[in-house]
C-alpha cells in the first residue's frame, strides 16, 4: 500500500464507521458521545455568533437526548439574531473541516485531541449550566487529554479523523430534526427552532415552506463542507504522493 493511502485509511475508515453506525440500531448508542460533542460544537459555534454580533454569551446547557440551549445575556436584532440561529448548523461543520485541516499528520493529530480536552474541560467548568451537560463534557475533555497522552500516534491520526468526521455527519444528521413539525429539546416540545428564527428574520413567516428553504439550505452547506474538506485531504495526499515520488 502506498503512504497516501496508508494515510488516507483512519479518514476512509472514519467516514465509514459513522455513516454506517447511524444506520443501525445500536449505533446512536456507540456514537452518543459524539452526539454530545456535536452539539457542543452547535451550541459553541451560536456562543460565537453572539459574542460577534454584540448580544454576549450567558450560558449553555447540553441535556442527556443530545439537545442543547446557548442563551444570550440581552436581545438582538433581526440581523444579529439570523446571524446567530444560522451559526450552529453552519459552524459545526466548519469545526469539523478544520480539525481535518490541523490533524494533516499524527502531530497535528494530538495537537487537536490536546485542544479539544482543554477546550471541553474549560467550557465545563466556566459555561456549562447544568449537572449533566458539565459532567458530560468534562468527562469528554479528560479522555481526549488522556487518549493524547498514550504513545499511539496512529491512534491519534484514527481519533481525530473520527471526531472530524462526527462533525460533518453528525451536522447532516441533526438537521433532520428541521423537517419535523416539532422539534425535542431537553425531552419538552418545542416548537422554535434555529429554522425558524431565520424564516421569521428572512421571510417575516415560519411557514413550512419557509423553515424547509433554511434546512435545505443548511443540508445543502453541510454537504459543501463535507465534499471540499475531502477534497482538500485528497489534493494534499496527492502533493505528498507526488513529492516522495520525484524523491525516489
Amino acid at each position: 500500500m502506498s503512504e497516501r493511502d496508508d494515510s488516507l485509511r483512519p479518514l476512509a475508515l472514519a467516514l465509514v464507521a459513522s455513516v454506517l453506525l447511524w444506520q443501525v440500531p445500536f449505533g446512536a448508542y456507540l456514537l452518543y458521545p459524539f452526539k454530545l460533542f456535536g452539539t457542543w460544537l452547535h451550541e459553541g459555534s451560536h456562543a460565537i455568533a453572539m459574542l460577534g454580533t454584540g448580544a454576549g454569551f450567558a450560558r449553555m446547557q447540553i441535556f442527556r437526548d443530545g439537545s442543547g440551549l446557548a442563551l444570550a445575556l440581552r436581545p438582538s436584532g433581526p440581523t444579529a439574531g439570523a446571524f446567530i440561529a444560522a451559526a450552529g448548523y453552519m459552524g459545526a461543520p466548519l469545526w469539523g473541516a478544520a480539525i481535518l485541516a490541523i490533524a494533516r499528520d499524527e502531530r497535528g493529530a494530538r495537537r487537536v485531541l490536546v485542544a479539544l480536552g482543554l477546550l471541553l474541560g474549560a467550557t465545563a467548568l466556566a459555561s456549562i449550566a447544568n449537572y449533566f451537560g458539565q459532567v458530560a463534557l468534562g468527562v469528554t475533555g479528560v479522555g481526549f487529554l488522556l487518549l493524547a497522552a498514550i504513545p499511539r500516534p496512529r491512534w491519534h491520526l484514527a481519533l481525530a479523523h473520527l471526531v472530524a468526521a462526527q462533525a460533518c455527519i453528525g451536522a447532516l444528521v441533526d438537521i433532520r430534526v428541521l423537517y419535523r413539525p416539532n422539534l425535542v429539546v431537553d425531552g419538552k416540545v418545542v416548537r422554535d427552532s434555529d429554522a425558524h428564527s431565520m424564516a421569521l428574520a428572512s421571510f417575516g413567516t415560519d411557514a413550512n415552506w419557509a423553515v424547509w428553504l433554511w434546512a435545505s439550505i443548511w443540508l445543502a452547506w453541510s454537504l459543501g463542507i463535507l465534499f471540499f474538506a475531502l477534497w482538500r485531504v485528497r489534493q494534499r495526499m496527492n502533493r505528498v504522493s507526488g513529492s516522495l515520488l520525484s524523491g525516489r
